[in-house]
Protein backbone atom coordinates (compact mmCIF):
# COMPACT_ATOMS: atom_id res chain seq x y z
CA UNK A 1 0.00 0.00 0.00
CA UNK A 2 2.91 2.62 0.91
CA UNK A 3 5.68 3.81 -1.99
CA UNK A 4 8.41 5.31 -1.73
CA UNK A 5 8.23 9.21 -2.61
CA UNK A 6 11.02 9.76 -4.76
CA UNK A 7 12.02 13.44 -4.87
CA UNK A 8 14.29 13.73 -7.25
CA UNK A 9 11.72 12.90 -10.03
CA UNK A 10 9.76 16.37 -9.46
CA UNK A 11 10.49 19.06 -12.28
CA UNK A 12 10.88 22.53 -11.70
CA UNK A 13 7.21 23.24 -13.04
CA UNK A 14 6.18 20.72 -10.37
CA UNK A 15 7.72 22.75 -7.51
CA UNK A 16 6.37 26.08 -8.92
CA UNK A 17 2.99 25.47 -9.22
CA UNK A 18 3.12 23.70 -5.25
CA UNK A 19 4.67 27.41 -4.74
CA UNK A 20 1.90 29.35 -6.51
CA UNK A 21 -0.54 27.21 -4.81
CA UNK A 22 0.81 28.09 -1.61
CA UNK A 23 1.70 31.70 -1.81
CA UNK A 24 -1.88 32.27 -2.64
CA UNK A 25 -3.36 30.24 0.04
CA UNK A 26 -1.26 31.47 2.74
CA UNK A 27 -2.33 35.11 2.04
CA UNK A 28 -6.11 34.25 2.82
CA UNK A 29 -5.49 31.63 5.59
CA UNK A 30 -3.60 34.45 7.48
CA UNK A 31 -6.70 36.07 8.13
CA UNK A 32 -8.64 32.55 7.27
CA UNK A 33 -6.80 29.85 9.20
CA UNK A 34 -6.92 28.78 12.84
CA UNK A 35 -4.28 29.42 15.01
CA UNK A 36 -3.67 26.02 15.43
CA UNK A 37 -3.15 25.33 11.60
CA UNK A 38 -0.70 28.22 11.11
CA UNK A 39 1.34 27.48 13.97
CA UNK A 40 1.28 23.56 12.47
CA UNK A 41 2.78 24.61 9.22
CA UNK A 42 5.50 26.54 11.23
CA UNK A 43 6.34 23.50 13.41
CA UNK A 44 6.45 20.57 11.07
CA UNK A 45 8.52 23.50 8.55
CA UNK A 46 5.81 23.02 5.82
CA UNK A 47 7.94 24.16 2.61
CA UNK A 48 6.81 27.52 0.60
CA UNK A 49 9.33 27.61 -2.59
CA UNK A 50 9.36 23.95 -3.05
CA UNK A 51 7.04 20.79 -3.57
CA UNK A 52 7.76 19.10 0.66
CA UNK A 53 9.45 15.84 1.14
CA UNK A 54 7.94 13.48 3.43
CA UNK A 55 10.42 12.30 5.15
CA UNK A 56 11.56 15.73 6.08
CA UNK A 57 7.68 16.55 7.51
CA UNK A 58 8.39 13.56 9.67
CA UNK A 59 11.51 14.63 11.38
CA UNK A 60 9.53 17.54 12.47
CA UNK A 61 6.17 16.26 13.03
CA UNK A 62 6.50 12.63 14.79
CA UNK A 63 8.49 14.18 17.98
CA UNK A 64 5.84 16.34 18.46
CA UNK A 65 2.80 14.16 18.41
CA UNK A 66 3.62 10.76 16.99
CA UNK A 67 2.13 11.19 13.44
CA UNK A 68 3.85 10.70 10.05
CA UNK A 69 3.04 10.77 6.22
CA UNK A 70 3.02 8.08 4.36
CA UNK A 71 2.93 8.13 0.38
CA UNK A 72 0.76 6.13 -1.14
CA UNK A 73 -0.30 5.80 -4.69
CA UNK A 74 -3.78 7.20 -4.51
CA UNK A 75 -7.10 6.25 -3.21
CA UNK A 76 -6.82 3.39 -0.67
CA UNK A 77 -9.99 1.44 0.33
CA UNK A 78 -11.62 3.11 3.51
CA UNK A 79 -10.89 0.41 5.75
CA UNK A 80 -6.64 0.58 5.32
CA UNK A 81 -7.55 4.24 5.49
CA UNK A 82 -8.97 4.19 8.65
CA UNK A 83 -6.77 1.54 10.04
CA UNK A 84 -3.61 3.65 9.42
CA UNK A 85 -4.94 6.79 11.29
CA UNK A 86 -5.61 4.13 14.14
CA UNK A 87 -1.65 4.19 14.12
CA UNK A 88 -0.84 7.53 13.59
CA UNK A 89 0.05 7.30 10.14
CA UNK A 90 -1.66 9.64 6.86
CA UNK A 91 -1.92 8.58 3.95
CA UNK A 92 -0.66 11.19 1.25
CA UNK A 93 -0.53 11.54 -2.20
CA UNK A 94 2.53 12.65 -3.82
CA UNK A 95 1.14 13.78 -7.18
CA UNK A 96 0.65 17.56 -7.63
CA UNK A 97 -1.96 18.92 -10.31
CA UNK A 98 -0.82 20.21 -13.73
CA UNK A 99 -1.39 24.46 -14.64
CA UNK A 100 -4.89 23.72 -15.95
CA UNK A 101 -5.73 22.12 -12.92
CA UNK A 102 -4.55 24.79 -10.74
CA UNK A 103 -8.25 26.09 -9.34
CA UNK A 104 -9.81 23.54 -9.42
CA UNK A 105 -9.62 19.26 -9.02
CA UNK A 106 -11.60 16.61 -8.49
CA UNK A 107 -9.76 14.18 -6.68
CA UNK A 108 -7.23 14.79 -3.74
CA UNK A 109 -2.97 15.60 -4.61
CA UNK A 110 -0.60 16.31 -2.22
CA UNK A 111 -1.47 19.68 -1.77
CA UNK A 112 -4.66 18.88 -0.68
CA UNK A 113 -3.07 16.01 1.61
CA UNK A 114 -0.20 17.66 2.79
CA UNK A 115 -0.90 21.63 2.81
CA UNK A 116 -4.56 21.29 3.55
CA UNK A 117 -4.09 18.33 6.54
CA UNK A 118 -0.88 17.77 7.91
CA UNK A 119 -0.24 21.17 9.77
CA UNK A 120 -3.44 19.87 11.88
CA UNK A 121 -1.73 16.96 12.90
CA UNK A 122 0.70 18.64 15.13
CA UNK A 123 -1.98 20.01 17.41
CA UNK A 124 -2.08 17.04 20.56
CA UNK A 125 -5.99 17.47 20.73
CA UNK A 126 -6.18 17.17 16.71
CA UNK A 127 -4.40 14.31 16.71
CA UNK A 128 -6.01 12.72 19.08
CA UNK A 129 -9.17 13.12 17.53
CA UNK A 130 -8.18 11.79 14.27
CA UNK A 131 -7.06 8.23 15.91
CA UNK A 132 -9.70 7.98 17.47
CA UNK A 133 -11.63 8.32 14.26
CA UNK A 134 -9.36 5.35 12.85
CA UNK A 135 -10.45 3.34 15.75
CA UNK A 136 -13.92 4.11 15.11
CA UNK A 137 -13.45 3.39 11.28
CA UNK A 138 -11.87 -0.03 12.05
CA UNK A 139 -14.87 -0.63 14.08
CA UNK A 140 -17.46 0.57 11.98
CA UNK A 141 -20.05 -2.03 10.21
CA UNK A 142 -22.87 -1.44 9.97
CA UNK A 143 -24.14 1.02 7.20
CA UNK A 144 -25.55 3.31 9.06
CA UNK A 145 -22.26 3.24 11.51
CA UNK A 146 -20.31 3.73 8.51
CA UNK A 147 -22.58 6.66 7.02
CA UNK A 148 -22.42 8.35 10.82
CA UNK A 149 -18.52 8.44 10.35
CA UNK A 150 -18.51 9.72 7.35
CA UNK A 151 -20.47 12.43 7.87
CA UNK A 152 -18.42 13.00 11.29
CA UNK A 153 -15.56 12.90 9.30
CA UNK A 154 -16.86 15.22 6.75
CA UNK A 155 -17.74 17.93 8.54
CA UNK A 156 -14.80 18.26 11.14
CA UNK A 157 -11.21 16.70 9.28
CA UNK A 158 -12.80 17.87 5.93
CA UNK A 159 -14.92 20.90 6.41
CA UNK A 160 -14.75 21.90 9.94
CA UNK A 161 -14.99 25.24 11.34
CA UNK A 162 -14.08 26.46 14.89
CA UNK A 163 -15.03 29.89 16.92
CA UNK A 164 -11.44 31.70 17.72
CA UNK A 165 -11.24 34.79 19.84
CA UNK A 166 -15.11 36.23 18.81
CA UNK A 167 -14.14 35.07 14.58
CA UNK A 168 -14.85 31.92 12.84
CA UNK A 169 -11.89 30.01 11.19
CA UNK A 170 -10.87 27.00 8.68
CA UNK A 171 -9.56 24.18 10.45
CA UNK A 172 -10.98 21.58 7.81
CA UNK A 173 -8.74 20.50 5.28
CA UNK A 174 -11.21 20.88 2.46
CA UNK A 175 -11.69 24.67 3.31
CA UNK A 176 -7.47 25.49 4.03
CA UNK A 177 -6.46 23.70 0.74
CA UNK A 178 -9.41 25.63 -1.14
CA UNK A 179 -9.03 29.94 -1.79
CA UNK A 180 -12.85 29.36 -3.37
CA UNK A 181 -14.47 27.19 -0.66
CA UNK A 182 -12.28 28.40 2.00
CA UNK A 183 -13.82 32.47 0.89
CA UNK A 184 -17.24 31.01 0.49
CA UNK A 185 -17.28 28.81 3.95
CA UNK A 186 -16.75 32.30 5.64
CA UNK A 187 -19.64 34.27 3.90
CA UNK A 188 -23.17 34.62 5.38
CA UNK A 189 -24.06 32.09 2.35
CA UNK A 190 -23.28 29.24 4.42
CA UNK A 191 -25.92 28.57 7.63
CA UNK A 192 -22.87 27.78 10.69
CA UNK A 193 -24.68 25.70 13.08
CA UNK A 194 -22.92 24.61 16.48
CA UNK A 195 -21.10 21.30 16.63
CA UNK A 196 -23.73 18.92 18.27
CA UNK A 197 -22.41 15.19 17.36
CA UNK A 198 -26.25 13.84 17.47
CA UNK A 199 -27.05 16.66 14.75
CA UNK A 200 -23.59 16.28 12.20
CA UNK A 201 -23.81 12.10 12.47
CA UNK A 202 -27.18 12.22 10.85
CA UNK A 203 -26.27 15.20 8.35
CA UNK A 204 -25.81 13.66 4.82
CA UNK A 205 -23.67 15.82 2.67
CA UNK A 206 -22.73 16.70 -1.16
CA UNK A 207 -19.80 16.72 -3.02
CA UNK A 208 -20.18 18.19 -5.90
CA UNK A 209 -20.76 21.72 -4.92
CA UNK A 210 -19.88 24.36 -2.03
CA UNK A 211 -21.29 23.26 0.85
CA UNK A 212 -24.43 25.12 2.11
CA UNK A 213 -23.86 24.11 6.21
CA UNK A 214 -21.06 23.06 8.30
CA UNK A 215 -20.70 23.19 11.78
CA UNK A 216 -18.76 25.11 14.08
CA UNK A 217 -16.53 23.65 16.86
CA UNK A 218 -16.00 26.34 20.33
CA UNK A 219 -12.69 23.80 20.74
CA UNK A 220 -10.63 20.71 19.70
CA UNK A 221 -11.29 19.23 22.73
CA UNK A 222 -14.93 19.04 22.30
CA UNK A 223 -13.82 16.57 19.34
CA UNK A 224 -11.79 14.24 21.27
CA UNK A 225 -15.07 14.04 23.31
CA UNK A 226 -17.50 14.10 20.64
CA UNK A 227 -14.99 10.97 19.17
CA UNK A 228 -14.83 9.02 22.50
CA UNK A 229 -18.66 9.51 22.59
CA UNK A 230 -19.05 8.05 18.75
CA UNK A 231 -16.96 5.22 20.05
CA UNK A 232 -18.92 4.56 23.20
CA UNK A 233 -21.56 4.18 21.04
CA UNK A 234 -20.28 1.96 18.59
CA UNK A 235 -19.36 -0.70 21.13
CA UNK A 236 -22.59 -0.49 23.23
CA UNK A 237 -24.28 -1.48 19.89
CA UNK A 238 -21.48 -4.17 19.59
CA UNK A 239 -22.49 -5.01 23.18
CA UNK A 240 -26.66 -5.14 22.22
CA UNK A 241 -25.92 -7.52 19.44
CA UNK A 242 -23.83 -9.85 21.26
CA UNK A 243 -26.58 -10.19 24.07
CA UNK A 244 -29.49 -10.13 21.59
CA UNK A 245 -27.52 -13.43 19.99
Amino acid sequence: MFIEQDYTQYTAAQHRIWSDLYERRMLDLCEQGCRAYLDGAQKICLPGNRMPELAELNSYLTPLTGWQVRAVPGYIPARDFFSCLAVRQFPSTITIRNAEQFNYLPEPDIFHDVFGHVPMHAHDEFGDFLQRLGEAGRMATSEAEIRHLQNLFWFTIEFGLIQEEGHTKLYGSGLVSSPGEGRHALTNAVEKRPFKLEEVIETDFEIDHFQPLLYVIDGFDQLVSAADAFIDGLRHNRDTFAKAS
